[in-house]
C-alpha cells in the first residue's frame, strides 16, 4: 500500500512480479493554471477527462483521500467494466499535489496507481504517472491480461494528457 509514493519527488521502489511504469510531462505553467489542475487532479479529473466514470462509495465526496472507496466505470452498458479501488495515499502540499490508489477484489488487475502534480520555482507543472500492474489473482480477467496491459497503454497516453492547458 503506497507503493508508487506520489510524496516521493524520485520514486526507488521495487515490486518484484509487478510491471513498473513512470513517466512524467509538461502538462502547463503558471499559478492559474496549477490550482485548477491540482483540484481537479485531486477530484479524479485525469481518469474523468480520460473516459471513466468514477463513483465514491464511502460519501458523495468525489475527492481523493486515504482510505476512501471509489467504484471506477468504463465502457457503456451492456459493456461496462467496473473497477473497485481504494485510495492508499494523498500528498497535498504547495509545490506536490497527488493520490495513489490500489485496486481491490473484482479488479481486472492487480496493482497501484498514482497521479502527481509538481510546481517548478519557474512555474511549469510537470505530471506524473507511477504505476504497478500484474494480473488479477483468480477470477475471468486473468486470462486476458496481455489485452488489458494494450488498454492501459491507450488510457496512460490519455492520462498524460488530460489536464493539459
Amino acid at each position: 500500500m503506497g507503493a508508487t509514493a506520489p510524496a516521493d519527488a524520485t520514486w526507488t521502489a521495487t515490486a518484484p512480479g509487478f510491471r513498473q511504469f513512470e513517466r512524467t510531462t509538461v502538462i502547463g505553467h503558471g499559478a492559474d493554471h496549477w490550482e485548477r489542475a491540482s483540484e481537479e487532479l485531486l477530484h479524479w479529473g485525469v481518469k474523468q477527462r480520460s473516459g471513466f466514470r468514477v463513483t465514491p462509495l464511502d460519501s458523495p465526496d468525489t475527492r481523493a483521500t486515504t482510505g476512501a472507496n471509489f467504484r471506477i466505470t468504463a465502457g457503456r452498458a451492456p459493456f461496462t467494466i467496473h473497477e473497485p479501488v481504494r485510495v492508499v495515499s494523498v500528498v497535498d502540499t504547495p509545490t506536490r499535489r497527488g493520490f495513489a490508489y490500489g485496486t481491490l477484489p473484482g479488479h481486472p488487475v492487480s496493482g497501484e496507481e498514482a497521479f502527481i502534480l509538481h510546481l517548478t520555482p519557474d512555474g511549469t507543472i510537470h505530471l506524473t504517472l507511477r504505476s504497478l500492474t500484474r494480473p488479477a489473482p483468480q477470477g475471468p480477467w486473468r486470462t486476458a491480461f496481455p489485452i488489458l496491459l494494450l488498454a492501459q497503454r491507450y488510457f496512460r497516453r490519455r492520462y498524460l494528457r488530460a489536464l493539459s492547458t
